[in-house]
C-alpha cells in the first residue's frame, strides 16, 4: 500500500488530485485500485487513528488532505 500513498501525494504534488479530497477523487485521480482501498485507505492512515501510519488529515467525515501539505 506504500505505491498507493506515493501515488495520492503524487497526484496532489501534480495538480491532479485537489485538497481537501474525499475517495471518489483519489478514484479518478489514481485508477487501478479495488474498490475497498479506495473506501478504506484514507480512514485508516488518519491522525489519530492510534494504530497505522498517519498519512492525512480527517478535515471533516470523508474528506482529507495530506498530513503535510506543500
Amino acid at each position: 500500500m506504500k505505491k498507493f500513498a506515493t501515488q495520492i501525494y503524487d497526484a496532489v504534488k501534480a495538480g491532479k488530485l485537489e485538497q481537501p479530497f474525499d475517495a471518489a477523487m483519489v478514484r479518478r485521480a489514481c485508477p487501478g485500485w479495488s474498490e475497498k482501498s479506495y473506501g478504506v485507505f484514507l480512514s485508516k492512515h488518519a491522525v489519530g487513528n492510534g494504530a497505522n501510519t498517519e498519512l492525512f488529515v480527517r478535515l471533516r467525515p470523508g474528506f482529507y488532505r495530506l498530513k503535510i501539505a506543500d
